[in-house]
């Protein structure tokens, strides 16, 4: 057995284990890192800090204080709340407490928050602000297992009718956590010696493109083994800096805590998405997490500002992203070859001229010591991975699941190859059906979904190999490659296999104004695509335009001149495209998708069935004349 296997294989039962082991050891060292608003409201954040006890100081608490309300080994407790050092300390507490956590999105509409937490049967519901305990108050008879509410922020809202002692506060929990330490000193970390792998840990109900949600059944020994995969995939450290701003609700950024924990190093945490560009040169990170959407909103955000500056400074963008893509994948190719990331003089020449002049100011918007970035949940289009690689800001793309604990596969550091996902962590097993689909096996597994053993009984087969619903191929030396859904696959009358998110990514490295597409041809003769606009991208574009210039963003993205813009980015589209393939007609949506309409995940995923209802007189103007299969 080699060293990393047995690192995974005797890992503890819990990461509430790896926390108390992780204090023992590094008590006084860093832990985390939380913005503070200044007082008088305006300027920059400071940032205040936990070392490793001063977190285990509010975690006991915490836990002591679930105790003291009642809460027992394996009930849920649910969290409703932004990313923030709270949720992170609240999750910890949850576990330390020998409960589970039930992740609920702030922005989850009340039906569904009053579907999760009854489904769930949470026992105690921890809430950012009044906006989430609303969602629940006036509900409460449909929750009857729900006992008490925890306000994060703020005081109870007066006259609101609630029994006495419903709602208390983050403060008040704790205090009567202390209180409850005093009389028993010894609960908290009675509790987590008690704690079995196979016991509940976390339940996240998918954000689904389709139906209800389902609630994930994660057991404590998923973390476990992330946690050790992750350190033992040398892919982080224990001097690294992390910037945290995923939603905590999502598997994504929960995996990411568990790895942290298990290295000791430290995590800046802000779920803010519209500080993130002000954070950056602030917290320095050294690696940082991310889904497609935030970079390709970061490479459109640089070549807008670029077109912006002029004809010339343009011109010199487009050449330097040339190179950069052009300098990735020879660089990458020969590293395959020869295990050397080398490039011929002439190449090495023209990327150190536009490192000067344009990459080496993208690296400073990312803080100055970014190492390198993981993107994950959706495929992130590789001509924009190329792009950043070539800059020197190296994403490395990884995969999974929420039924997987987020993190299977991941791509190995210098070795990284932009358009795969990498190889599977240690202890992963890996096989593709005969169908295309990827199956995989291992620790990271769920147990199944809650209360629907039949839905269980779809993905999961006995000997534990877990069907993903994605289509995907393997190198011959174990990188995996992500080719679309299994579901949405489309299939044209004329019986042509097409990877609509294929062709969506490729217009998404293509066209600096795009912000979502999808494309439709299902038993349709051609493909066709519905077009969401970058807001901020388009409106410089505009300003820039002597008839658009000052008017607003409903009359500019519905003009004729937006219409040819969007055009051209089509023709182009369609000349690297196989003949069927190819998007015959669009249309520009007059507005960008968002997940208030319910067209997005939270986690940023196309909700394709919902797009395709809510614009289907768009799409059947475009078949107009034509006839279905």
């Amino acid at each position: 057995m080699s060293d990393t296997q047995s690192l995974i294989e005797n890992r503890p039962p819990s990461v509430a284990s790896l926390f108390l082991e992780r204090v023992e050891a590094t008590p006084d060292r860093e832990a985390y890192r939380y913005p503070v608003p200044p007082a008088s409201g305006e300027g920059p954040d400071d940032w205040g800090s936990y070392t490793w006890q001063q977190a285990a100081d509010r975690v006991f608490a915490i836990a002591a204080g679930l105790m003291a309300l009642g809460v027992r080994p394996e009930e849920r407790v649910g969290i409703a709340s932004s990313t923030r050092v709270e949720w992170v300390l609240s999750d910890l507490g949850i576990l330390c407490a020998g409960a589970a956590t039930t992740t609920v999105y702030p922005s989850t509409n009340e039906e569904e928050t009053l579907f999760i937490l009854a489904d769930s049967e949470s026992r105690v519901l921890i809430a950012e602000n009044d906006e989430q305990v609303a969602k629940v108050r006036a509900h409460r008879a449909e929750l009857p297992e729900l006992a008490h509410v925890v306000l994060l922020d703020g005081e109870p809202a007066s006259g609101a009718g609630d029994p006495e002692g419903w709602v208390l506060t983050f403060e008040e929990l704790q205090r009567r956590g202390r209180e409850h330490l005093e009389r028993h000193p010894e609960a908290v970390k009675q509790t987590v010696s008690a704690l079995r792998a196979d016991q509940l840990a976390t339940l996240i109900y998918t954000s689904g493109t389709t139906g209800r949600p389902k609630g994930v059944r994660l057991p404590h020994d998923c973390w476990s083994y992330m946690a050790k995969a992750i350190a033992q995939s040398g892919l982080v450290t224990t001097d690294d800096v992390q910037y945290l701003w995923l939603p905590l609700a999502h598997v994504f950024g929960k995996v990411l805590t568990a790895g942290q924990i298990e290295l000791g190093h430290v995590t800046a945490v802000d779920g803010r998405v519209d500080k993130i560009i002000e954070n950056l040169p602030v917290v320095q990170p050294t690696y940082m997490a991310g889904v497609p959407r935030i970079f390709e909103k970061v490479y459109n955000g640089i070549a807008a500002k670029a077109k912006a500056g002029g004809a010339a400074k343009y011109k010199i963008f487009q050449w330097a992203a040339g190179v950069a893509r052009e300098y990735a994948k020879v660089t990458q190719e020969n590293f395959r070859r020869t295990g050397t990331a080398s490039a011929p003089a002439g190449l090495r020449a023209k990327h150190a001229v536009a490192d000067r002049l344009v990459y080496a100011q993208i690296r400073e918007a990312f803080g100055g010591n970014l190492r390198a970035c993981v993107s994950g949940s959706a495929a992130l289009a590789p001509e924009i991975g190329y792009f950043f690689a070539g800059a020197g800001v190296h994403i490395l793309e990884g995969y999974g699941l929420t039924e997987s604990s987020a993190a299977s596969f991941v791509n190995p550091g210098e070795a990284y190859r932009t358009g795969t996902v990498g190889k599977p962590f240690p202890g992963t097993e890996v096989r593709i059906a005969e169908d295309g689909e990827v199956l995989l096996r291992g620790p990271g597994i769920m147990e199944g979904y809650n209360g629907l053993p039949e839905k269980t009984a779809e993905v999961l087969e006995e000997d534990g190999w877990f069907h993903t619903g994605d289509i995907g191929e393997l190198s011959d030396d174990g990188y995996l490659r992500i080719t679309d859904r299994k579901k949405d696959l489309i299939k044209t009358s004329g019986g042509k296999y097409i990877a609509p998110a294929e062709v969506e990514n490729s217009f998404k490295a293509l066209c600096p104004y795009v912000s979502n597409i999808l494309v439709h041809g299902a038993d349709r003769n051609f493909c066709t695509a519905l077009i969401a606009l970058d807001e901020p991208s388009l409106q410089a574009w505009a300003d820039e335009q002597e008839d658009l210039k000052g008017r607003p963003y409903e009359e500019v993205v519905t003009s004729e001149q937006v219409r040819t813009l969007i055009a051209g980015y089509v023709d182009e589209l369609n000349s690297g495209l196989q003949r069927w393939e190819t998007v015959k007609k669009f249309r520009v949506l007059p507005r960008d998708l968002d997940i208030e309409h319910g067209e997005l995940t939270p986690s940023l995923k196309l909700k394709r069935p919902v797009v395709e209802r809510e614009f289907q007189h768009l799409i059947e103007e475009m078949y107009e004349g034509t006839r279905a299969a």
